[in-house]
């Protein structure tokens, strides 16, 4: 049969259960761009950048069953979504651009948009293709399927020219997908001694990242039985309930909150879970690894690489954190009663404290992040979706926001890209149409993607979207503030919110002090109801610094020699003395 390279990858899309593509059609993907508006079941989405199409695929993936999957024209397009793509390949997301090609019949050289595009993409896709017969269309993106989906998740790029498209080609059959079985073996040794060394275990302890988010069942299981703390990464936030009483915070150092700091201070063996041991994770490498460490981690080459471990197990989480808990079951040891219960009281009581210390911080008018957080949290059922972009608000919300649901709280964290959280909270939307979608977005990642409000609008899509405004890039403009005594373009120009909203097809409500937050918090939550999005403008008080800043200056403080530590204190020390504060 003959069939054009559009037709083959609506077939092999509908097969793969993908729901949207994400991009913007050009010269050379139109033809599959018309083949996917006549597809019962894959809804094509004109985005206004790129990049954004990228978060948005990236966000997909990180909350649903099916793939993202980029629709892309090439060169350009492939440039400007790079950020998500990058995104997505250091956090160990799944996903699948599919991007038009040069024509590869007519001989030409110096076409528009001619660039070797796969050696473009190498380092930030786990595989990536070039189609140049009709035939390889259909198996090409199975395979890209299967390698985005199998082993560590990540992006996978195919490339289909633009003649291919359009002239129909010679193709053997439309085989249905089949994703094949996934063998993968992990070594019953190792987990026997990891369940014996964590039974022996004075004040055990669980880390968990990303790599464990489908694993809240077994993660408590364990904790219960050990009577261990939980902490989690950024990333891993919601791998593990919130209201837990063993779940003590982000992180276990210094860069941690009081309640992870503490529960973790004399931890002998860490059970860490899909976890990295990154720079984030570990507040710059504060950490001092006096435990001895059991790492699970379905990418091998995380083992040893920043805290060395007695015992590793290669393998998916979802499957060996069960085998562990029924080898901890099976080998009938239990911590003793007392040991959960004390945990459980010291976590509490730190959490009150750190709590009740944000609350008693004067916000000078302008609204305290805890008693907004405090009524976020009151507003939404646990089945809602809260997503950051990157900056200061991004550390706030893992801070002081309780997440409950595994998934349902969403970060950028390793490449961690400016600009993710309005586009990422459109997609999630859009793929949960009776939950609600909140973005926590600092002004300054605002600026970057809150035009893409403009998608919410038009597909109708309530989603809420509360801007901390602040009028400076926090997170920097903190880190800059101690060593510079002054803060070098991270102070933004008076920027009208109001007039991007309205621009964009947005409600705009605004909060100037605590007074504000409950009332307006419910008017966005009715204003969106009816399917429109709406922009809430946060007038954020920052001047109290999270614990993860705090602590990050101060590990790279200490790392500093004794000299660069003399000359930073001296020019602050100077600054303050000529251009006082």
């Amino acid at each position: 049969m003959k069939k054009t390279a559009a037709e083959l990858v609506r077939h092999a899309l509908e097969q793969l259960g993908v729901r949207h593509t994400f991009g913007i059609p050009g010269v050379h993907n139109t033809e599959t761009y018309d083949a996917l508006a006549g597809s019962a079941t894959v809804r094509p989405i004109r985005v206004t950048h790129e990049g954004n199409a990228a978060f948005m695929a990236d966000a997909v993936s990180r909350t649903n069953e099916h793939l993202g999957t980029l629709l892309i024209v090439p060169a350009a397009g492939t440039a400007l979504a790079m950020a998500g793509i990058g995104e997505a390949f250091l956090d160990g997301i799944p996903m699948l651009v599919i991007s038009g090609g040069t024509h590869g019949s007519h001989g030409f050289k110096y076409q528009l948009h001619e660039i070797d595009q796969l050696a473009w993409v190498k380092p930030v896709t786990k595989g990536a293709w070039r189609i140049t017969r009709h035939r390889d269309v259909v198996p090409t993106l199975y395979e890209a399927w299967r390698t985005a989906t199998r082993g560590e998740p990540g992006p996978v790029f195919v490339e289909i020219p633009v003649d291919l498209q359009m002239i129909p080609g010679e193709v053997d059959e439309l085989p249905a997908f089949d994703p094949g079985p996934q063998t993968e073996a992990f070594d019953d040794g190792a987990i026997e001694a990891a369940a014996r060394l964590l039974l022996q275990a004075r004040r055990p302890g669980l880390f968990v990242g990303w790599g464990a988010v489908d694993c809240g069942a077994s993660i408590a299981t364990i904790a219960e039985r050990l009577g261990a703390p939980v902490a989690t990464t950024l990333q891993g936030l919601s791998a593990f309930p919130g209201d837990h009483p063993l779940h003590a915070g982000m992180g276990i150092g210094p860069a941690a909150v009081p309640a992870a700091e503490q529960a973790f201070a004399d931890c002998d063996v860490l059970l860490a879970v899909g976890n990295r041991f990154g720079e984030i994770a570990t507040g710059s490498y504060g950490l001092r690894g006096g435990w001895r460490l059991v790492h699970v981690d379905i990418n091998p080459a995380v083992f040893n690489a920043n805290y060395p471990a007695e015992i590793t197990i290669a393998g998916d989480a979802r499957r060996v954190l069960p085998a562990l808990a029924a080898r901890l079951q099976a080998l009938g040891g239990d911590a003793p009663a007392a040991r959960g219960t004390e945990v459980a009281q010291r976590i509490a009581a730190a959490k009150q404290a750190y709590h009740d210390e944000w609350l008693r911080h004067d916000s000078r008018g302008r609204v305290n992040p805890a008693r907004f957080f405090d009524a976020l949290r009151a507003a939404l059922p646990d089945e809602a979706w809260v997503v950051t972009d990157d900056g200061n608000h991004t550390f706030l919300t893992a801070e002081l926001f309780e997440s409950r649901r595994a998934r349902h709280l969403v970060s950028p964290t390793d490449f961690n890209c400016m600009g993710y959280g309005v586009p990422a909270a459109v997609a999630i939307q859009l793929t949960h149409r009776e939950e609600p979608v909140v973005a926590i977005v600092g002004d300054g990642a605002f600026l970057m993607t809150g035009i893409e409000l403009s998608t919410a609008a038009e597909h109708g899509l309530g989603v809420v979207v509360c801007v901390f405004n602040d009028g400076e890039l926090a997170q920097i403009s903190q880190a800059q503030q101690l060593p510079y005594n002054r803060k070098a373009c991270t102070v933004l120009p008076e920027i009208r919110i109001e007039g991007i909203a309205r621009a964009s097809g947005a409600r705009y409500l605004r909060m100037e002090s605590d007074a504000d937050i409950e009332r307006v918090l419910q008017a966005a939550r009715s204003e969106a109801a009816q399917g429109v999005p709406v922009v809430v403008d946060v007038h954020v008080d920052y001047t109290k610094q999270t614990r993860f800043t705090q602590g990050i200056i101060k590990t790279n403080l200490a790392r500093m020699s004794v000299g660069n530590k003399l000359r930073l204190v001296a020019r602050a020390a100077w600054r303050r003395v000529v251009t006082p504060a």
